[in-house]
């Protein structure tokens, strides 16, 4: 374990509050620097900030120590790559933001900052005080999510990645592959200006030459302009007037595109490595008989498929099914808005003119809905079936069904995890007992101190909410602990002699 807790060396240092936070939002960035960072970020989250950027070099390092003997089967040849652009800041506009910086192992590929998840939830972006409008999703058993569609029978559209199901997988066959595509010119993520610009990049990184040996030599033979430097050092998004604003003729644009997919390609099939999808947890070890659970856990999973009525979305399995928690669908669940999202305050230009938020206040994340009928507006990798723009009603406010993977995965007890698509919640037990109560507590007061415990706030959005599930479902507290119990088995890295 290489992350350590900052709590048990020092006291805790003051955070930045929602109101400052999205103050500094709204100073604007000097894009070209990571010093913009002090005015956004708490000097607790700076800390734990640098020292995930240590951790990220680390790996990246050691990584790149295996090109000089890459395996010899191709299938880990793209493993291998797909973990070098994963950790290389260098696809960043500011060079200072790997796809690893929202996406760490040692919590089941989420948000590995805990002072983030604890306040503003989701993530700042290459250019530091550009947050987006979610909390990062684990990529971990993302690629056997199913190709999006529209199942009649049950009426729901099923598979896809990102908390919207906008990586839809229908291009290119693999919905992972497609989610990976959209950081790199998310102006609120890597931010780069134009997709050549990470094809660019990478071809002078140390491993082209695996790639090419991949992938063909043809992959970065491209004529690429004088200024592709200077270009691809102002963040995205780009200009309405020139949206591809490294000039390329037409053959070498096609280049870029397959080389950029073959990129994407590459992290995905790390990815659904055994790395990183690794049916390592307690859960495993117990149904191939190497482990067996406590009675609390037990009884958690007792709950979990019967009065809790979990495994109706979050499902643990079935006749030739893997266990991935998960039904791919959407919901919503009525999950409160999160007031600590900077999201809120980036509705003025920052320093170079952009508006990522320009509702502001008035926000509301209509996930699947407005997806289908309206893309996205910070990035949209997959093209929207105009065949179901139909959808789009009975699916706005709804949410993709998350994992229960790794849900507890921290690197230390004192970790704050975020959860829900906004990170709202802050606990395990929390969002259990939102789950539980949400339709049975009273609507909180502004500044509720009960809030989360006695009170809930109204949901961020009643379109389409599932009252049939959840809201009403009649647990103790001693059995809410017992589901957290449950669930804290799902945990990869289980080595059952561990319990003798």
């Amino acid at each position: 374990m290489r992350f350590s807790d900052p709590f048990a060396r020092k006291p805790q240092r003051a955070v930045l509050s929602v109101a400052a936070a999205i103050v500094a939002v709204t100073l604007g960035a000097d894009a070209q620097g990571a010093e913009e960072s002090s005015t956004t970020l708490s000097p607790q989250a700076l800390q734990e900030i640098a020292q995930l950027e240590a951790e990220i070099d680390r790996i990246e390092a050691a990584a790149i120590e295996r090109l000089a003997a890459p395996p010899d089967n191709q299938i880990q040849q793209i493993e291998l790559l797909g973990k070098l652009m994963l950790y290389d800041k260098h696809l960043s506009v500011n060079r200072n933001e790997a796809c690893a910086f929202c996406h760490m192992p040692e919590t089941g590929f989420t948000g590995p900052v805990s002072e983030l998840n604890r306040t503003t939830g989701a993530y700042p972006g290459s250019v530091r005080t550009r947050f987006s409008d979610r909390k990062p999703q684990t990529h971990a058993y993302a690629p056997l999510s199913p190709v999006l569609h529209y199942n009649p029978g049950q009426g729901d559209l099923v598979g896809g990645n990102f908390w919207d199901m906008r990586a839809t997988g229908r291009r290119l066959g693999n919905p992972a592959a497609e989610q990976a595509q959209g950081p790199p010119t998310n102006p609120v993520e890597m931010g780069l200006p134009d997709i050549a610009c990470a094809v660019y990049r990478a071809s002078q990184r140390p491993y082209r030459a695996l790639f090419e040996s991949v992938w063909g030599p043809q992959a970065f033979v491209i004529a690429w302009p004088t200024d592709v430097e200077q270009v691809c050092d102002r963040p995205g998004p780009a200009t309405a007037g020139d949206p591809l604003p490294v000039h390329l003729s037409p053959v070498d644009r096609g280049r870029v595109g397959t080389t950029f997919d073959q990129m994407a390609q590459s992290i995905a099939g790390y990815e659904a490595s055994a790395e990183v999808t690794a049916f390592t947890s307690k859960f495993d070890a117990v149904r191939a008989n190497k482990a067996q659970f406590t009675t609390q856990e037990q009884q958690g999973y007792d709950l979990f498929r019967g009065q809790a009525r979990c495994n109706e979305c979050h499902r643990d399995g079935g006749p030739g099914e893997d266990p991935l928690f998960t039904d791919f669908t959407a919901s919503n669940i009525g999950t409160p808005a999160n007031p600590r999202l900077p999201y809120y305050g980036e509705n003025r230009p920052d320093a170079l003119g952009y508006v990522a938020n320009p509702l502001g206040s008035s926000f509301v994340d209509g996930g699947v809905g407005t997806f289908l009928s309206n893309g996205h507006l910070l990035s949209q990798p997959s093209a929207v079936d105009q065949r179901w723009l139909k959808l789009a009603p009975d699916n706005q406010a709804r949410i993709q069904v998350p994992t229960l993977r790794n849900v507890d995965k921290r690197p230390y007890p004192a970790f704050v995890k975020a959860y829900g698509h906004n990170g709202y919640f802050t606990s395990l037990k929390q969002i259990v007992h939102f789950y539980n109560t949400r339709d049975v507590l009273p609507r909180c007061k502004p500044h509720d101190p009960g809030e989360g415990t006695t009170c809930w706030p109204a949901p961020e959005s009643t379109d389409n909410m599932n009252t049939s599930k959840v809201g009403r479902l009649g647990l103790s507290d001693a059995q809410e602990e017992a589901l957290v119990s449950f669930m804290q088995t799902l945990t990869d890295g289980y080595a059952p002699l561990d319990r003798q």
